[in-house]
């Protein structure tokens, strides 16, 4: 009988560190460098910022247009200056109205902004950090509180405010806006992460109560998060729409998106409002633009602070 035949293994191939395995085939890693490559990323941030500055750019051109220029000429074509005149017939329109809609709009974005996010920031502290029955249902009822859009509670709001007496009021739009689910998911989340609980303890130990706790310890360590909170309710009540279209009646109580809406229904019968409409859109997206690029770099110096400490 002869001796079976031993078969010989391949030695096993060995990689030295830093190696890549090799694509399935020959042209998956170029079509992926393709898609991938710098110039490709470029292109597409240069379309999403075209797409971003387009609209921008037409409200500027047409805003310095006057009546018939603005049906004569092109979308990005500029034609006889006449940007000042606009802003005068603007502000004097129906006896100034437009001013109140500015004033509304300050106080409604503003205040609220400001309100809202220190009231978010603090929930989202307290489901956080503190101890207390039901903080694990509330944080359940805040997520599904998220789930559910502004529309639907556009009817019960008004209910309730009918109810109470404040329809067509200042209080009917300013106060549902106080408080986002969002905005307290968020202020949670961010607690979690920034605020450690040795602190906490630390401070109870030396008599400090919950409040100036959270106003002098927790605060100053959340800023980033309270900021972040702060621009998205700026820009969503600054946009807000459908609540003052259901709570108010009354023109001096319009926010200036509410007011704006109202003219370009008129523009359609009486061509001399379509600048007004477009001016009045030019000066509803300057404070959105403030409020990106200074809140920006506050968030952006508070998140580098927070990495340093």
């Amino acid at each position: 009988m002869s001796a079976p035949t031993a078969t010989r293994q391949s030695p096993p191939v060995r990689r030295t560190p830093g190696t890549r395995p090799a694509p399935d085939g020959p042209h998956t890693g170029s079509r992926a460098a393709r898609w991938t490559s710098r110039g490709a990323v470029h292109g597409i941030l240069v379309l999403a910022t075209l797409y971003s500055v387009l609209p921008l750019i037409w409200l500027v051109t047409s805003a310095t247009k006057s009546v018939g220029d603005f049906s004569a000429t092109s979308a990005f074509e500029f034609a006889d200056f006449h940007l000042f005149a606009n802003l005068g017939d603007l502000f004097a329109r129906e006896d100034g109205v437009f001013w109140y809609w500015i004033r509304n709009s300050l106080l409604y974005a503003g205040l609220g902004a400001v309100l809202g996010a220190l009231i978010c920031t603090a929930c989202g502290y307290a489901i956080a950090k503190l101890d207390f029955p039901g903080r694990r249902l509330l944080l359940s009822v805040t997520l599904a509180g998220v789930l559910v859009p502004p529309t639907a509670l556009a009817l019960p709001l008004y209910l309730l405010a009918s109810h109470l007496h404040v329809v067509n009021t200042f209080w009917a739009v300013f106060v549902p806006l106080l408080t986002n689910p969002f905005g307290v998911y968020l202020a949670r989340t961010f607690a979690d992460a920034s605020v450690p609980d040795e602190v906490l303890e630390a401070a109870r130990l030396d008599g400090a109560g919950e409040l100036r706790i959270f106003l002098t310890i927790a605060l100053p360590m959340m800023m980033p998060g309270f900021v972040t909170i702060l621009l998205f309710q700026f820009v969503a009540i600054w946009n807000n729409f459908f609540l003052p279209l259901v709570m108010l009646t009354d023109p001096q109580l319009f926010p200036m998106a509410l007011g704006i809406f109202q003219w370009s229904t008129r523009a359609l019968q009486f061509p001399d409002y379509n600048p007004l409409v477009i001016t009045g859109s030019l000066l509803a997206v300057v404070p959105l633009i403030t409020a990106f690029v200074v809140l920006q770099r506050q968030w952006r110096s508070g998140l580098s602070a927070g990495s340093v400490k």
